[in-house]
């Protein structure tokens, strides 16, 4: 295989064959699953001829094997038995095909195939595919359900049926497909695929009617399960009756226990909704009339008391407190200014009494001289006053101005001099 071709030098038909049949010759003697298809065994005829499918895609192989191998096989075996198969990979050079010699085919029991979903129960529950976390909530209504159901089956009337009982102008998309066997989990993948990617589709319901272990396997396929976590869109499991729990009822968003109860379940029932908003309208007409009620009752109070009966009578009985105020602040300063005034006299009186005026009328007088700077000066001796002095007398009311004639002596101070020459100013 490493010899090198080119357009000058190929290599034959029969070279290439050969040489893929070395290659194939060398991989050995394989254990191989999966799903029979196609079965063909005639009378009398040494070699039979069956397709082995994989379960979860859509790949096949053919497989050969003597006919007293499948004679002998017990229970006899069916198209769509799962089977493990023991062969060699052999090309046939003269047809260019590829298949498997079997030498010995061996059933999948019920127990072992129960035993495997168990396992990957397990396996999905510890990557945390059943979560409850995850799990979305449905639309409240889906403006287009998506259904993935047998072509004219129970399920997919079932699903429609109560559906539309329940929301008669509800939209469904459906997607035809098998629902059991060795095609079911490839078209099952294909309809799902198609729903997810459409925007119109808010929600997917997998519906299947009740049937055996082996009916239901499809749906506890890993590929179909991981497939479903991966959805954007909510999808609704409805497998079967209420026993029945494959795996995809864990990783669906809800599991619904018949194709029935999907049905009523994906929409709300008109007829309560209609209820429902007619008793919301009556709880808020009865909650709307009872606010009127109330604030008309305030408004009755509001306009009954005496302020909004009549509004000019809180302004005069204001007016008249302030007046009254105004009274007795004007009351208050009359008597703050009388006892200031009284105050004020007596202290005027006291010091008028102590002034050189009051002594003045009661017949006393102030003598004054010019000093020689021509200032005056209250004369206090007769030693200040020498002849010819001029001096000025103040007296009660007024002053005169006398001059010294002679000087005499103290006992004589008090007496009016003889022949003092005075002038009145």
């Amino acid at each position: 295989m490493t010899e090198q071709t080119t357009a000058e030098q190929p290599w034959p038909v029969r070279t290439v064959a050969r040489k893929i049949n070395e290659w194939i010759s060398r991989l050995g003697a394989v254990w191989v699953e999966g799903q029979v298809t196609q079965l063909s065994l005639r009378p009398g005829n040494q070699t039979a001829f069956l397709t082995l499918r994989d379960p979860a895609a859509d790949v096949s192989m053919t497989v050969t094997c003597t006919g007293q191998l499948l004679r002998e096989f017990q229970p006899p075996l069916t198209e769509g038995a799962r089977v493990i198969v023991h062969g060699r990979p052999a090309f046939f050079m003269n047809r260019g095909t590829l298949s498997l010699r079997a030498d010995e085919i061996r059933a999948v029991g019920i127990g072992e195939l129960l035993a495997r979903i168990e396992r990957l129960r397990k396996l999905l529950g510890a990557e945390g595919l059943f979560e409850r976390s995850r799990k979305r909530r449905l639309p409240f209504l889906p403006r287009t359900i998506g259904l993935i159901t047998g072509r004219a089956s129970a399920a997919e009337r079932d699903v429609l049926v109560n559906a539309r009982a329940r929301w008669p102008a509800v939209h469904f998309r459906v997607e035809n497909v098998a629902v059991q066997g060795v095609l079911a989990v490839p078209q099952i993948l294909d309809a799902l695929s198609v729903l997810d990617r459409d925007e119109q589709v808010d929600v997917i319901v997998i519906a299947r009617g009740g049937g055996s272990v082996e009916d239901l396997l499809p749906f506890s396929d890993e590929t179909l399960c991981r497939a479903v976590y991966a959805c954007r869109t909510p999808v609704v499991s409805a497998i079967g009756h209420e026993p029945d729990t494959p795996l995809l009822d864990h990783v669906a968003d809800l599991r619904c226990s018949t194709p029935t109860d999907a049905g009523k379940r994906v929409v709300p029932d008109v007829a309560e909704e209609i209820t429902r908003i007619r008793t919301l309208r009556d709880r808020a007409r009865r909650a709307l009339h009872g606010w009127v009620d109330r604030e008309r009752r305030l408004l009755d109070q509001l306009r009954s008391r005496p302020v909004l009966a009549d509004p000019l009578k809180p302004l005069e009985r204001h007016a008249e407190q302030v007046e009254v105020a105004r009274q007795r602040i004007r009351r208050e300063i009359i008597s703050l200014v009388k006892a200031e005034q009284a105050r004020i006299d007596g202290t005027k009186a006291r010091l008028t009494t102590l002034g050189p005026a009051a002594t003045l009328a009661r017949g006393y007088a102030v003598v004054q001289f010019v000093t020689l700077d021509e200032n005056l000066r209250v004369l206090r001796s007769v030693t200040d006053a020498s002849p010819g002095t001029h001096l000025r007398v103040r007296v009660g009311d007024g002053a005169v101005h006398a001059t010294v004639t002679e000087e005499q002596g103290s006992s004589e101070s008090g007496r009016g001099g003889n022949g003092d020459n005075a002038t009145g100013d």
